[in-house]
Order: structure tokens, then sequence, then C-alpha cells
């Protein structure tokens, strides 16, 4: 254990009872937390080289793109071991006219980080990204129109019945996208032109030290106030090109992750009592300090908000 660990401090996990949500997806009660502090650092091969959910194909770039974008449809748990599951930016997904038409619920209150409102106009520019282009429409089979009814109602229309539709919404490849960001606007065939500001998530992606990334906690996330995190302050991106080195640095104590291992490297480091792994096919599988929690697999990408550190150094 290196001196910062042996300075750490223990970390409170305990959470105060939720609140009950409201019909716009607020909370009637606040949920008390530890304040975020501290960071968290993985060991990467790479930086990201193409930030767009719907585009993006290397596990760094998708490691990224999951903290700052998100899919419509998905159940979110805060950290400490929160046993709450509460609807993302879509409230409710129903079906109709025998699953040829989808109405979906947006929550109120939510802004992309560059300022503009996530309404049903957003997620019908989406939408329209979605249906004229390859990765779309592989991804959502016969979507061939929306339209936004009322600013919190978006309404799919499909050529045919797609029962998984949900599923297929909490994709991170679908994750939403601010309008103002893509070229057109419209989204038709659009290229998503400035993607840091674009994303609705809870980290905000900014350049560190050299060459190194840093994803800093959204002060402005609608997640947090409904006691989802981020837990921490910031996690930093230490690009180290060797899976060797990567895994050399995770057993010095240097970083608390290393991404992009093979799986046989993960499995063995099972047999550190202050290690584990996330094996996964491709070399895409994760090594963890035992202080990690909250990142149960390395296939999908970890929603990073969700995690936190049993200690936090102190330098």
């Amino acid at each position: 254990m290196t001196g910062r660990r042996a300075a750490a401090a223990s970390l409170a996990l305990a959470l105060a009872a939720a609140g009950c949500g409201s019909s716009n997806g607020g909370s009637a009660g606040a949920v008390a937390e530890p304040q975020p502090r501290g960071a968290m650092t993985i060991a990467v091969p790479s930086g990201p080289h193409r930030l767009d959910p719907l585009l993006a194909t290397g596990a760094v770039d998708r490691l990224v793109d999951r903290q700052l974008f998100e899919p419509l449809a998905e159940r979110l748990s805060g950290p400490y071991d929160d046993v709450r599951r509460l609807p993302g930016l879509a409230l409710s997904a129903r079906p109709a006219e025998r699953g040829l038409l989808w109405r979906i619920r947006l929550r109120s209150n939510v802004r992309f980080q560059d300022g503009s409102p996530l309404d049903s106009s957003a997620v019908v520019a989406n939408a329209d990204r979605w249906r004229t282009t390859p990765t779309g429409r592989a991804l959502l089979p016969g979507l061939y129109a929306a339209d936004a009814p009322r600013p919190d109602l978006v309404r799919l229309f499909l050529t045919h019945p797609l029962a998984d539709l949900p599923r297929r919404l909490a994709s991170p490849r679908l994750g939403i996208v601010s309008p103002r960001e893509l070229v057109p606007h419209s989204g038709f065939a659009s290229t998503l032109v400035r993607p840091t500001e674009a994303g609705t998530g809870p980290f905000e992606l900014r350049r560190g030290a050299g060459s190194g990334v840093v994803l800093a906690r959204n002060t402005r996330w609608w997640g947090t106030g409904h006691g989802l995190g981020p837990a921490l302050d910031q996690v930093q991106l230490r690009i180290v090109p060797g899976a060797d080195e990567r895994v050399r640095l995770l057993r010095r104590g240097d970083v608390e992750a290393a991404w992009s291992l093979p799986a046989a490297t993960a499995d063995a480091l099972g047999g550190n009592p202050l290690l584990t792994g996330l094996p996964a096919p491709a070399d895409l599988s994760v090594g963890l300090e035992r202080s990690v929690r909250g990142i149960e697999a390395a296939i999908p990408p970890p929603l990073l908000s969700e995690v936190w550190l049993t200690s936090i150094g102190s330098g």
C-alpha cells in the first residue's frame, strides 16, 4: 500500500431514507449522502478518439461516452449500495396501436451541458438521427417517424412491433445528445460536432495534465438531487498503452482501476487480496482495487456516478 493509501480516511456508507417520487419525477424528500470528495484514477490504453454515443466503437470511447450521455430508458441506483431503482430521462414508455406506437414521457427540468433543455423536440431530433443513420437503424429497426405533441411527451412510430423497445432505448449507443451540437440541428443524418457539451450525464469532460483526461462531476446533473451521486469529484484517465504496465500500476496502488486487459490477466488478479478482476472477451476486461464499489461488470461500460471508494486518499 502506498503512503496515499496509508493515509486514507474511511468513507461513511450510510444513506438516509429516500423520499418518494412525484408525478414529474421529482422527489418528495431529499436523500442525504456523504458529499462528493476525492478522485479515482483509471489506467486506459489510449485517450478517447470519437466521442459520439451512436458511433463510438473503442472501449475508452464507450467508457467516456457512458458518463457524458444518457439513454432514454434506464433504471438508476445511487452509490453506497443504494437499493432504489429510479427512472432516468424517460419516466415511462408505453406501447399503443398494437405496438406500432410508443408514448415516452420525459423527466422535467433536465438540461444538456450546453444549457439547452432536454424536451420532446430534442428527443425527436435524436430519433430522426437514429432513423437516418445505418447504426441507428440497426439499433431501432422499423422506426420511421417521431413527433412531440407536448414538451414532456414523445411518440415513436414503428413499421412493426418491437416488444423490447424499452430495452433497446436503454442502450448507451442511443445516448441523447443536444440538437444544438448537431449539424444539421434537425438530426437528419447529422454529425455531432461538439460532444463535450452535448450530454446530460453526471460527468463533464476536461483535459488533465499532459495527455490525460479528467471526467469532472457535473454539478448541474439532475440525478444529484435524487441521491444518485456522483460520489467522486472526478475520475482521471491515465493513458498507459501497455497492458502489463497498467497492471503494474494497479498492483502498486497508483491507480484504482485498469481498463482493457486480457481476460486471463483480469481473472488472475483475484489471487491478490487487495485486487479483483472483471473478465470480458476481446481484451475488454477490467482490473480493480477492492476499495472500488459500484462496478459490477466490464461490459457494458459502467455508469461511474454509481461508483464510490471505501477509502479516499488524502493526497
